[in-house]
Protein backbone atom coordinates (compact mmCIF):
# COMPACT_ATOMS: atom_id res chain seq x y z
CA UNK A 1 0.00 0.00 0.00
CA UNK A 2 1.58 3.45 -1.01
CA UNK A 3 1.31 6.60 0.54
CA UNK A 4 -1.67 8.04 -1.48
CA UNK A 5 -3.91 4.59 -0.68
CA UNK A 6 -3.22 5.15 2.98
CA UNK A 7 -4.21 9.22 2.62
CA UNK A 8 -7.29 8.16 0.93
CA UNK A 9 -8.15 5.74 3.71
CA UNK A 10 -7.79 8.16 6.49
CA UNK A 11 -9.86 10.25 4.50
CA UNK A 12 -12.31 7.58 4.55
CA UNK A 13 -12.76 7.56 7.94
CA UNK A 14 -12.46 11.53 8.40
CA UNK A 15 -15.66 11.53 5.91
CA UNK A 16 -17.51 8.56 8.17
CA UNK A 17 -16.66 10.20 11.36
CA UNK A 18 -18.15 13.76 9.86
CA UNK A 19 -21.19 11.92 8.08
CA UNK A 20 -22.17 10.20 11.41
CA UNK A 21 -21.79 13.84 13.02
CA UNK A 22 -24.32 15.50 10.15
CA UNK A 23 -26.81 12.62 10.81
CA UNK A 24 -26.77 12.49 14.64
CA UNK A 25 -26.80 17.07 14.49
CA UNK A 26 -29.97 16.45 12.25
CA UNK A 27 -32.44 15.36 15.16
CA UNK A 28 -31.64 18.93 16.52
CA UNK A 29 -34.53 20.48 14.22
CA UNK A 30 -36.80 17.69 15.32
CA UNK A 31 -37.35 19.41 18.11
CA UNK A 32 -38.44 22.43 16.57
CA UNK A 33 -41.09 20.20 14.30
CA UNK A 34 -42.45 19.00 17.73
CA UNK A 35 -42.22 22.50 18.63
CA UNK A 36 -44.40 23.78 16.29
CA UNK A 37 -46.73 21.83 15.79
CA UNK A 38 -47.06 22.26 19.75
CA UNK A 39 -47.50 26.30 18.99
CA UNK A 40 -50.10 25.45 16.50
CA UNK A 41 -52.01 23.01 17.96
CA UNK A 42 -52.58 25.29 21.17
CA UNK A 43 -53.19 28.34 19.10
CA UNK A 44 -55.84 26.43 17.64
CA UNK A 45 -58.35 28.78 18.62
CA UNK A 46 -56.48 31.41 18.49
CA UNK A 47 -55.81 34.43 15.92
CA UNK A 48 -54.22 33.86 12.89
CA UNK A 49 -50.60 35.04 13.67
CA UNK A 50 -50.60 32.66 16.34
CA UNK A 51 -50.61 29.59 13.73
CA UNK A 52 -48.54 30.85 11.15
CA UNK A 53 -45.54 31.76 13.65
CA UNK A 54 -46.29 27.47 14.69
CA UNK A 55 -46.05 26.86 10.98
CA UNK A 56 -42.85 28.81 10.33
CA UNK A 57 -41.25 27.35 13.51
CA UNK A 58 -42.07 24.04 11.81
CA UNK A 59 -40.94 24.66 8.11
CA UNK A 60 -37.78 25.98 9.46
CA UNK A 61 -37.41 22.25 11.67
CA UNK A 62 -38.00 20.44 8.63
CA UNK A 63 -35.81 22.22 5.76
CA UNK A 64 -33.15 21.91 8.56
CA UNK A 65 -33.84 18.04 8.99
CA UNK A 66 -33.97 17.33 5.34
CA UNK A 67 -30.43 19.36 4.63
CA UNK A 68 -28.75 17.36 7.60
CA UNK A 69 -30.12 14.15 6.34
CA UNK A 70 -28.95 15.39 3.06
CA UNK A 71 -25.65 16.09 3.51
CA UNK A 72 -24.94 13.15 6.00
CA UNK A 73 -25.92 10.67 3.48
CA UNK A 74 -23.72 12.55 1.05
CA UNK A 75 -20.79 12.56 3.07
CA UNK A 76 -20.95 8.96 3.77
CA UNK A 77 -21.69 8.08 -0.23
CA UNK A 78 -18.22 10.56 -0.49
CA UNK A 79 -16.32 8.02 2.04
CA UNK A 80 -17.76 4.95 0.32
CA UNK A 81 -16.73 6.68 -3.04
CA UNK A 82 -12.82 7.09 -2.01
CA UNK A 83 -12.88 3.63 -0.14
CA UNK A 84 -13.76 2.04 -3.68
CA UNK A 85 -11.88 4.88 -5.79
CA UNK A 86 -14.51 6.13 -7.89
CA UNK A 87 -16.28 8.61 -8.92
CA UNK A 88 -13.74 11.47 -8.73
CA UNK A 89 -15.88 13.91 -9.70
CA UNK A 90 -18.48 13.57 -7.21
CA UNK A 91 -15.65 13.52 -4.18
CA UNK A 92 -14.19 16.83 -5.95
CA UNK A 93 -17.95 18.36 -5.40
CA UNK A 94 -18.59 17.35 -1.84
CA UNK A 95 -15.14 18.32 -0.88
CA UNK A 96 -16.04 22.19 -2.23
CA UNK A 97 -19.20 21.68 -0.47
CA UNK A 98 -17.67 20.20 2.59
CA UNK A 99 -15.68 23.65 3.02
CA UNK A 100 -19.03 25.71 2.71
CA UNK A 101 -19.73 23.59 6.36
CA UNK A 102 -17.46 25.07 9.23
CA UNK A 103 -13.85 24.10 10.17
CA UNK A 104 -14.25 21.01 10.39
CA UNK A 105 -15.49 20.93 6.61
CA UNK A 106 -13.29 23.41 5.60
CA UNK A 107 -10.23 21.77 6.97
CA UNK A 108 -11.57 17.95 5.68
CA UNK A 109 -12.47 20.17 2.25
CA UNK A 110 -9.06 21.52 1.59
CA UNK A 111 -7.09 18.30 2.33
CA UNK A 112 -8.67 16.68 0.45
CA UNK A 113 -8.87 18.62 -2.52
CA UNK A 114 -4.64 18.91 -2.26
CA UNK A 115 -4.98 15.02 -2.17
CA UNK A 116 -7.22 14.42 -5.22
CA UNK A 117 -4.68 16.83 -7.10
CA UNK A 118 -2.20 14.78 -6.85
CA UNK A 119 -1.49 12.74 -10.19
CA UNK A 120 -0.49 9.44 -8.27
CA UNK A 121 -4.30 10.09 -6.85
CA UNK A 122 -5.71 10.80 -10.65
CA UNK A 123 -4.18 7.27 -11.58
CA UNK A 124 -6.00 5.69 -9.07
CA UNK A 125 -9.18 6.72 -10.12
CA UNK A 126 -8.27 6.32 -13.25
CA UNK A 127 -8.02 10.39 -14.57
CA UNK A 128 -5.19 11.31 -16.72
CA UNK A 129 -2.54 13.21 -14.43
Amino acid sequence: MDQEEHNLRIFKILYIIKGIFILVFSLIPLFYIFLGVYIFNENEMAEENSQLGGEIVMFIGIALFLFFLVMGILTLLTAKYLGEKRNYDFIFVMAIINCLTGILGIILGVFTILELNKAQVKRLFGKPA
